[in-house]
């Protein structure tokens, strides 16, 4: 028997899924969580085999939750559902351990095999997923800055503007925009907050 815990900030949506496995005969929905935090909790507690995890959640968002649990409970599966599949969203989810990524359009029967699949220790991708993770492996120097960049990643961290920036390397306010949008594409995000963030979970900035 698989022992399913479900963690989703909608209890509508928690809802729906433990119906969803309700006919599943090796299925068994063992427990609920509301956010991050409190589904690890669920998960440890309830020996959980696979965590049916949201991303977007308050306390502690399904990432942050994920790579808890690889430390915390780490025979637990993690099969992300969520309604965001943009590449900054997938490829944190699945570096900090995930190991199948789904969206909430699935069919129940998709959602189930999935989960099987998940307990079995198999991947398992929505295909809007796969093409992000291999647009990422194929993109010439993914995820590898480049010295300049670098430079310009720590300047941002330390509070600079991009004209103070662009003074600090003597190069024009324009170059630093085309290094900053290079780094956002390389790291997988949309900003300067969540490409500091990065850099420093990479251990690119000191």
């Amino acid at each position: 028997m698989i022992r399913l815990v479900i963690v989703d900030d909608h209890p509508i949506v928690r809802g729906g899924l433990r119906d969803t496995f309700a006919d599943a005969e090796d299925i068994a929905v063992v427990g609920e969580a509301g956010d991050g935090a409190e589904g690890i909790e669920r998960a440890k507690l309830l020996a959980a085999d696979v965590v049916l995890m949201d991303l977007r959640m308050p306390v502690m968002d399904g990432v942050a939750a994920t790579a808890a649990l690889r430390e915390q409970a780490p025979s637990a599966r993690v099969l992300i559902l969520t309604t965001f599949d943009s590449e900054s969203d997938v490829l944190p989810a699945i570096e900090a351990g995930a190991i199948g990524y789904l969206l909430k359009d699935a069919l129940p029967d998709e959602l189930t095999r999935a989960v099987r699949a998940a307990a079995r220790g198999e991947s398992v991708l929505a295909p809007s997923v796969t093409q992000h993770l291999m647009g990422q492996v194929r993109r010439p120097g993914a995820g590898t800055l480049t010295d300049r960049e670098k430079q310009v990643l720590q300047l941002v961290a330390n509070g600079s503007s991009n004209r103070e920036a662009a003074t600090a390397l003597f190069i024009g306010e324009a170059s630093i925009k085309t290094h900053l949008q290079h780094i956002y594409d390389k790291l997988g995000v949309r900003d300067r907050a969540s490409a500091v963030a990065e850099g420093y979970r990479r251990r690119l900035l000191t």
